[in-house]
């Protein structure tokens, strides 16, 4: 009998009313989904925080992932963050972040055990300083061991952001890259984005044109390394064959944002952060917010559960601002119905909704009963403004409502 953790993934997954052959894929992705799948969240806080325009006291819903945003939107000032996941290891990786935050005696110490993360100090520094105050649930996973025998606390010893569904599948592609004799390490030595572009039009763009590649990325199951289910494939296509959709996606990543300030750049060619460059972190790892970071930590409320669920039991007018990262895109008709109405019967006034969409467009108009869509103003031209911003560069589309007065 599957765990209860697998019945919620599949529950959110699983698409009952497919097809067989669809039906397989789906649990397919909920087994690979049951384990650590991101060690670093693939959205870019700084445009989700000037787009939320979080203000002191607010009230925030989230969904989890690998909480490098959860932190970094304590350098906002909220009251507090309630984050929600349904992926286990998420939910401990959160707990381990939040006693690290608190914990550990300086940034020095945080800063090697979350940006390097490759040390093996950090294992004493974990025994001594985190693991006393750690819940028992979430110390049982970090000292238990992965599928192939691995003690998963000592990721922090041998590259943490090469583990995990996204760092392993990552570095599949940095092996393939290799056996095509292309480097993808070589793309971090461009010092200008001139010298990105050169190296993405000579070096990574015709790799997509490869017969291997272009045939493996048209097999549904070939993203699930980047948390990218059946029921998201086809919306990140959108009609085209997905080689070409990834060669767009990566050459936003690679050629519109200099590499000394994208950290996503330097994951997908590097698979670590720039040891060299505090700008190139997420906002909760940088020197200048440690301070607040490590005050405020407390205020982030870890559950391990459904977002709709959470809200169900959550009091009318209760929450400010709402982020969904791209679990919309899995969810069907009735779901996201479900969902949006218990948005906004929590919703405050000037509350904001913010989330991500394989395909370029908001999917909730037509989904959504013009009745409940009618209390939210969309803002289409700030969104596409966050879309081209967002470094992350895998999302066609941010998008940003508002609660109507």
């Amino acid at each position: 009998m599957a765990s209860q953790p697998n019945q919620k993934i599949a529950a959110a997954v699983v698409r009952e009313d497919a097809e067989q052959r669809q039906r397989l894929l789906d649990r397919a992705f909920a087994f690979a989904f049951k384990g650590l799948v991101y060690a670093q969240i693939w959205e870019d806080p700084v445009v989700d925080m000037e787009a939320l325009a979080i203000e002191p006291g607010n009230r925030i819903a989230t969904i989890a992932s690998g909480g490098c945003n959860v932190f970094s939107y304590l350098t906002a000032d909220p009251a507090e963050i309630v984050a929600v996941d349904l992926n286990t290891a998420h939910v401990a990786l959160n707990h381990l972040k939040r006693i690290a935050i608190q914990r550990l005696p300086d940034h020095d110490s945080l800063h090697r055990f979350f940006a390097d993360a490759d040390n093996g100090a950090n294992i004493a520094a974990y025994r001594e300083f985190v693991r006393p105050h750690l819940d028992e649930v979430s110390r049982r996973y970090w000292e238990g061991r992965d599928l192939v025998g691995r003690r998963r606390i000592n990721g922090f010893a041998h590259g943490l952001y090469k583990r995990g569904l996204l760092g392993s599948f990552i570095g599949l592609a940095h092996m393939v890259a290799r056996m095509h004799r292309i480097d993808l390490r070589q793309f971090l030595e461009a010092k200008t984005i001139e010298e990105q572009r050169v190296i993405f039009d000579t070096k990574l763009a015709p790799f997509f044109d490869r017969k291997f590649i272009r045939w493996i990325t048209d097999q549904r199951s070939s993203l699930f390394g980047l948390g990218i289910p059946p029921a998201q494939y086809d919306a990140l296509a959108g009609g085209k064959p997905m080689a070409d959709v990834l060669r767009a996606r990566l050459e936003k990543l690679a050629c519109d944002f200099p590499l000394e300030d994208n950290y996503f750049a330097w994951q997908a060619f590097g698979r670590r952060y720039d040891k060299g460059s505090a700008a190139s972190l997420p906002p909760y790892l940088q020197p200048a917010h440690y301070d607040a970071v490590k005050a405020r930590a407390g205020r982030v409320t870890m559950l391990h559960a459904n977002m709709t669920d959470m809200l169900a039991a959550s009091a009318a007018a209760s929450f400010d601002r709402y982020v969904f990262l791209d679990a919309q895109d899995w969810m069907s008709d009735a779901q996201l119905i479900q969902l949006w109405s218990e948005v906004t019967r929590t919703a405050r006034s000037g509350a904001r909704v913010l989330f991500r969409t394989a395909a370029e467009t908001s999917l909730l108009p037509g989904r959504l009963p013009e009745a409940l869509l009618d209390h939210w103003e969309y803002r289409a031209v700030e969104s596409q403004d966050y879309t081209r911003r967002d470094r992350s560069a895998i999302y066609g589309g941010v998008h940003l409502y508002v609660l109507k007065d």
